[in-house]
């Protein structure tokens, strides 16, 4: 498992080379390096400590879910019957195998879960609640919002919380 870090143990160097691998993760050294106004070699050292620190955790392609035909976006707000040990784990381990489900976090509040599910059809979605989530004896209620239309969705981080305060300037 990496090593947590704290942030400030990032200079502006590296909050740069960050910020721009969020952004295109497969640019080249020698571009990223320009970008960043750092040399090729000390760009890659940085780049390789960042990854192993475990600032990087994957590269991965995002993919037009539209163009695939994954026309639904499901927010599926779950509650459990119970809050005993063990009472969330059928429910976890059903979210872990099934591909549908492309992120769920537990939550305070209300709800207990928060599930964001990706299929192609709202048939697909209801077979997906009546055949899975609903069967599930731990699961009292589901509450499910549909995505209309997204105003912002990004994969970056804020980074600007990360960097090292400056010093003042003096007068």
């Amino acid at each position: 498992m990496p090593t947590r870090h704290a942030p400030d143990a990032l200079d502006e160097a590296d909050i740069r080379i960050l910020a721009a691998l969020q952004q295109d993760a497969s640019i080249a050294n020698q571009d990223l390096a320009a970008l960043v106004h750092l040399s090729p070699a000390p760009c890659l050292r940085r780049v390789r400590r960042l990854r192993e620190q475990g600032y990087v955790q994957s590269v991965v392609a995002l993919l037009d879910r539209e163009k695939l035909g994954l026309e639904v976006a499901a927010y599926a707000f779950v509650t459990l019957d119970t809050h005993r040990t063990g009472a969330g784990e059928q429910f976890e381990q059903l979210v872990r195998r099934r591909p549908e489900v492309v992120e769920c976090v537990r939550l305070s509040g209300s709800y207990d879960y928060l599930t964001r599910v990706i299929v192609e059809s709202m048939a697909a979605y209801s077979e997906f609640l009546d055949r899975q989530l609903l069967r599930l004896p731990s699961v009292r209620s589901v509450n499910t919002s549909f995505e209309l239309g997204v105003l912002k969705r990004t994969t970056a981080l804020p980074l600007l919380a990360a960097r090292p305060p400056r010093s003042p300037r003096p007068p």
